[in-house]
């Protein structure tokens, strides 16, 4: 039976109360884990304070904390994390000095380089690529052009995924409104905790999700139409970085070389023990959400990322372009938005080669 516009928005509105009750959208929550510190120097700061998501996206400081490889790289000073269901929450965190270092996408970090016109962060890592999907319900969309008139949901507007997910609609030459999300594709902005009992529900016809999300929803019997790596150079573009409060870089340069050299070990023993390293970041899952992933949910979301300390600085460039063209983002100065230095210093001292900044900062 066809749902009226009004059971339609109630229903979607139910699923979002019931979400936004339990966590809050853009909500923050301590892990309680400060890693216990077995010896070793302290550097120049007691406690290094980091921030992350509980997705497959942020694989590395999940697989890396879990695994103690972060703790070990700091000796003697302390790792604390806390954990954000948003872009925007972490980068207020690390703005107010909350956290020091964060493990974010690129829409975000552009977003809060602007605002403080250069002051705040600078991306001094990647972090992962892919791991972002279009999946459909097959009863309503069979192929691409047939999600014109649809419900697509995104996690957040200007996030990095609506950012994509508009200029996708922009390039098909169909006409959406990016502030309200109306238009000749309805763009529903939906937590993605909200997201999989909103497409079950059949409050939305699909959603341009980040992993784990987008395997949630092919578990309820949805079909992955697209994935995003098909529309970048080599199948690769940046979905999360590291970056760093100014301020925190300035004063402790020892804390985040650190930090960094973890972050580069992190992901060569995640790309040498793949199934070791899945089951560590669901036990780190199971740790911050108090829910593991499905084995068969987990195994479709591990595959479609793939983790990189390049932070492939040319794709922020055009990711930043697709925001501008948009219409959610003035044409921002990211001059100076990467330092790479200490993570080409790291990546030196293993015996691997450097990465670019693509003319957007120092390498």
């Amino acid at each position: 039976m066809t749902r009226t516009p009004l059971r339609t928005a109630a229903a979607l509105a139910t699923l979002l109360l019931t979400a936004l009750a339990g966590c809050g959208y853009g909500s923050q929550k301590e892990t309680g884990r400060a890693a216990t510190v077995t010896g070793g120097k302290k550097l120049s700061a007691a406690t290094v304070r980091i921030g992350y998501f509980p997705n497959i996206t942020h694989a590395t400081p999940l697989v890396g904390e879990q695994q103690g490889i972060l703790q070990k790289e700091l000796g003697g000073t302390a790792l604390k994390s806390t954990t954000f269901n948003a872009g925007p929450s972490e980068i207020e965190a690390l703005n107010a000095g909350s956290i020091d270092i964060g493990w974010i996408g690129p829409s975000p970090a552009i977003n809060g380089y602007t605002k403080s016109r250069g002051k705040s962060l600078r991306i001094i890592a990647g972090s992962a690529s892919g791991g972002v999907r279009l999946v459909v319900d097959p009863k309503k969309i069979h192929s691409l052009d047939e999600v014109k008139g649809k419900r697509i949901a995104t996690p957040q507007k200007g996030n990095t995924q609506d950012v994509a997910f508009l200029n996708w609609i922009a390039q098909r030459g169909w006409r959406t409104d990016p502030q309200s999300g109306k238009g000749e594709v309805s763009v529903l902005r939906i937590d993605n905790k909200v997201t999989p009992d909103a497409f079950k529900s059949g409050s939305v016809d699909g959603a341009w999700a980040p992993e784990p999300t987008a395997s949630k929803l092919v578990a309820e019997g949805g079909k992955v139409l697209l994935d995003e790596s098909a529309l970048w150079p080599d199948g690769k573009f940046v979905i999360t970085n590291v970056v760093v409060s100014q301020k925190f870089l300035a004063a402790h340069p020892d804390v985040v070389e650190a930090v960094l050299r973890g972050s580069v070990r992190t992901n060569a023993w995640i790309s040498a023990h793949p199934a070791q390293a899945r089951n560590a970041a669901n036990a780190a899952l199971q740790r911050l959400t108090g829910k593991p992933l499905s084995s068969e949910i987990l195994a479709s979301a591990w595959q479609s990322i793939r983790v990189t300390d390049d932070p492939l600085a040319a794709t922020l460039n055009t990711e930043a372009a697709h925001a501008v063209s948009a219409g959610l983002l003035d044409k921002p100065d990211l001059s100076d938005i990467y330092d790479l230095t200490l993570l080409n210093k790291v990546l030196k001292a293993e015996g691997r080669p450097p990465v670019s900044a693509a003319k957007l900062g120092r390498q």
